[in-house]
């Protein structure tokens, strides 16, 4: 399962919009008062925009790309189906692909980490310190239904969000003191005194803004496949429960012409079929059933693109670079779990995962081994504490092992690739798992002094992922750990991770180039008991707590950068994961009926600025595909 964070705080907001009607002049540029209040048409976690005020476009678009066709993806989610089309709280399992309803008061750019500008908002104003902002919404903002945007709106998605919404939304909310109506286009928020603001402006600027008057008539807690209403380019068109749903255009989308929108969500309509299983959806993509996919399993994209579609021309395959880090995926120990209570039996159970031998024959060589929280960037700790990243850390060199300061950032061991079982490897684990006291009884099963035997259960709802987890279960019972693998349908997948009803689960946060509050949600002590908290391994952790509030303080980028890696290097000394595998690189597969940009941007897909080529259409039609 992927849990997509990319920045939990809010995840670069779900999806930006795209336009059709007039704008305003933007603001001239930052303007700064004699107090040092900024006014700006953007903001970034440390000041610097790439695109000044005025910009026409985003330099990644084709500003005049067509628009036109339908755009159609399988439908993804913990329960592969659906249920509702309420994204904001933790009852039911949303559609995918209602962020393309909804505006936010900023837009992300994707050629910069952390940049966002106006969308809703034409501009903000906001002081040195980032204690409050004043966001102005555009007077021509306007929700599908005709109604203005105003700043009561956004007032509403605040405080109901805070109070009401799911926890990742009440998290991103925490430090909110404050928001105030000043106008009807004019919104002032204010945080609390101490909290950490260098992102909270950007972070709340991205999250979707609901209509106050459409949740007079609907209880905003419910559950529910009523169409919602937002302000987005796209409307929900039609709705199949738990089979597909489909966006369309809003043909009176009000700000299709603002630089934010240019070039971008340029299909009519967006399509996502569910399925029940990845044969069953893989076998669909084959014959149109929906046109692009994103191909996550080595196995099938090594070995199974070899179909006629393929082989004709009419499909088409990528790999496309991410520059964002690849990804915290990995098996993830529930530490509210008391077998798991002394770090010394993760690290051995984590020891007996054979990456290089899965990696040579299941993985067909397509991977590289994660060991770090941000594999693959500038923020990985590597080698022995150094220097700044020293400093940070000496602060809790007592509440640290010495070995953070003594040895190389905790990496994965490097295992014989030529058999599954590892036996230098398997002595190494037996010793940690004999001082820990769990010893082996006359049947080779370890047991702790009380005789309760060391059992774990792998939880997911994949069996394909059996391929995977079943060599590396053989290896924990050779070690004398009774480990057995649960495979269950999506729905109850979702209420055991809710409910954190597994000892050990697969799972993926796409993490962020510049962390914040979102650190709160996936490590933090307060989220750990909290339901539906992605705070999967339960850590609750004095240190790691003191060092993601470093983290979301840090005053520039050097600083963030070596706060990172101290919490990435104590993150890895906790042994809270099993880290798995990644490629840096997104494996597209598509039908051939797309236009694109020469230019992806760096810190995205950059699908949604694709459009539909009627010509390539017509080609393949003529050829017999896609009827």
């Amino acid at each position: 399962m992927i849990r997509p964070l990319a920045a939990l705080a809010l995840t670069a907001a779900l999806a930006q919009p795209l336009a059709l009607h007039a704008q305003t002049a933007p603001p001239a540029g930052p303007a700064s008062t004699a107090q040092g209040v900024v006014t700006s048409h953007g903001i970034s976690t440390f000041g610097d925009l790439k695109y000044p005020a005025g910009f026409a476009h985003f330099d990644y678009v084709v500003p005049d790309a067509p628009k036109g066709g339908t755009m159609s993806f399988r439908g993804t989610g913990a329960s592969r189906t659906f249920d509702s089309l309420n994204m904001f709280i933790l009852a039911g399992e949303p559609a995918q692909g209602m962020e393309l309803i909804y505006d936010s008061l900023l837009a992300p750019s994707f050629d910069e980490p952390d940049a966002a500008y106006g969308l809703l908002a034409e501009s903000v104003t906001f002081p040195p310190d980032r204690s409050w902002a004043v966001f102005r919404l555009r007077p021509e903002a306007r929700f599908a239904d005709g109604s203005p945007v105003t700043a009561a709106d956004v007032v509403f998605t605040f405080l109901t969000l805070q109070q009401k919404g799911a926890p990742l939304y009440r998290m991103a909310l925490r430090d909110l003191a404050s928001a105030e109506a000043l106008s009807p286009t004019e919104v002032r928020i204010a945080f609390a005194e101490g909290a950490p603001t260098r992102d909270l402006i950007g972070q709340l600027g991205q999250l979707p803004i609901l209509p106050a008057h459409f949740y007079d008539a609907v209880p905003f807690e419910r559950s529910s496949l009523e169409p919602p209403l937002g302000s987005g380019p796209y409307v929900v068109s039609k709705v199949e429960p738990g089979k597909a749903i489909a966006y369309c255009r809003n043909p009176a989308y009000w700000a299709a012409d603002l630089p934010v929108n240019v070039g971008k969500d340029n299909f009519d309509c967006y399509r996502y079929e569910y399925y029940a299983d990845e044969t069953g959806a893989f076998e669909a993509f084959k014959s149109g059933g929906y046109i692009f996919q994103e191909e996550f399993s080595s196995a099938i994209w090594a070995t199974a693109y070899d179909f006629p579609a393929v082989a004709r021309g009419w499909v088409k395959r990528d790999e496309l670079p991410d520059a964002r880090p690849s990804g915290a995926q990995g098996f993830w120990f529930n530490l509210r779990r008391p077998q798991f209570a002394d770090p010394r039996v993760r690290e051995a159970i984590a020891m007996m995962f054979n990456f290089e031998w899965a990696n040579e024959t299941l993985f067909y060589g397509l991977y590289q081994r994660t060991d770090s929280f941000w594999e693959n960037t500038a923020l990985q700790a590597e080698g022995l504490p150094e220097g700044a990243e020293l400093a940070v850390l000496e602060k809790y060199r007592d509440r640290l092992p010495e070995t953070v300061f003594t040895e190389p950032a905790v990496s994965p061991p490097v295992h014989d690739a030529a058999r599954n079982l590892d036996r230098r490897t398997l002595r190494a684990a037996g010793r940690l798992l004999d001082e820990a006291g769990w010893t082996v009884d006359d049947r080779g099963q370890r047991r702790d002094a009380s005789g309760q035997a060391l059992r774990v259960e792998f939880v997911s709802d994949s069996p394909v992922f059996e391929r995977i987890v079943l060599p590396y279960l053989a290896n924990l019972q050779q070690l004398g750990i009774e480990a057995v693998n649960t495979t269950v349908d999506a729905a109850q997948m979702q209420q055991r991770l809710e409910d954190f009803d597994y000892d050990i689960t697969s799972t993926r946060f796409v993490l962020s180039l510049s962390p914040s509050i979102e650190l709160r949600s996936l490590f933090g002590s307060e989220e750990a008991d909290a339901k539906g908290s992605y705070n999967l391994s339960g850590l609750k952790d004095p240190v790691v707590d003191a060092l993601i509030e470093e983290v979301i303080a840090a005053p520039d980028r050097d600083a963030l950068d070596v706060r990172v890696r101290a919490l990435d290097r104590v993150l890895r000394a906790r042994h809270i994961w099993v880290p798995n595998w990644y490629s840096g690189k997104h494996r597209i597969a598509y039908w051939d009926v797309f236009g694109r940009p020469e230019t992806k941007p760096p810190y995205d897909r950059g699908v949604e600025f694709w459009w539909w080529d009627q010509a390539r259409y017509e080609a393949l039609r003529s050829a017999g595909a896609l009827r």
